[in-house]
């Protein structure tokens, strides 16, 4: 049984967190785009937001080729470099019209997975600057449910070892996005080498 949300609540979910990241970008002053993003040590705070731009960029220009590959995501970092976080934000809202007409027709689970992307690079960039961090939203629980879903497939009996008492929504995304090495998710008390085995050969996979 499919435990990925509703598509009207995962296309909510995709606009709500890109709201999120318009105002971010927004209200960041210049002076902090070069920040190195911890979750994303190969990225800054722009080119981390080029890549929350290039998304849905790539899907309307239909460039699709190699998608969710590092190749993909350079591509994209590599379009926007030089602009400033309100040149990417001005980029970001270029394309809501014509992707709020198309997110309703990208097919369940890859709508979930496109929230998944969006949220975790928010939430990389609300840590990157020092901002809030909600505990849960509605992105954040179509994350994790694309998250467990995919668990569910790679390693079935895994998805009973990942409840833990006072485990955020946030802290499980971050942990399956690969955000925990796995000895923190240890200390959670989760099994961390059987997650990380489980997401070996993805993009998520937890850092060394």
């Amino acid at each position: 049984m499919s435990r990925l949300l509703p598509d009207d609540q995962v296309c909510a979910a995709y606009r709500q967190t890109r709201d999120a990241v318009l105002g971010i970008l927004t209200a960041t002053p210049e002076s902090e785009a070069t920040k190195v993003v911890p979750a994303c040590p190969a990225w800054t705070v722009q080119q981390t937001a080029a890549h929350i731009v290039g998304v849905p960029e790539d899907l309307l220009a239909g460039r699709t080729e190699g998608i969710t590959t590092d190749t993909w995501t350079d591509a994209q970092v590599q379009r926007h470099e030089g602009e400033s976080l309100l040149q990417l934000a001005v980029a970001l809202k270029d394309t809501i019209d014509a992707f709020d007409a198309r997110l309703p027709h990208i097919s369940s689970p890859s709508n979930s997975q496109l929230v998944m992307d969006a949220v975790t690079h928010e939430i990389d960039l609300r840590e990157a600057l020092g901002l809030d961090r909600p505990d849960s939203s509605l992105a954040i629980r179509v994350a994790v449910a694309w998250l467990l879903d995919l668990v569910d497939r790679r390693a079935p009996t895994l998805v009973e070892q990942l409840t833990v008492d006072d485990l955020t929504d946030l802290t499980m995304m971050r942990v399956l996005t690969g955000r925990f090495s796995t000895s923190a998710m240890d200390e959670l008390g989760l099994p961390g080498s059987l997650i990380a085995e489980a997401l070996e050969g993805t993009p998520l996979r937890p850092p060394t």
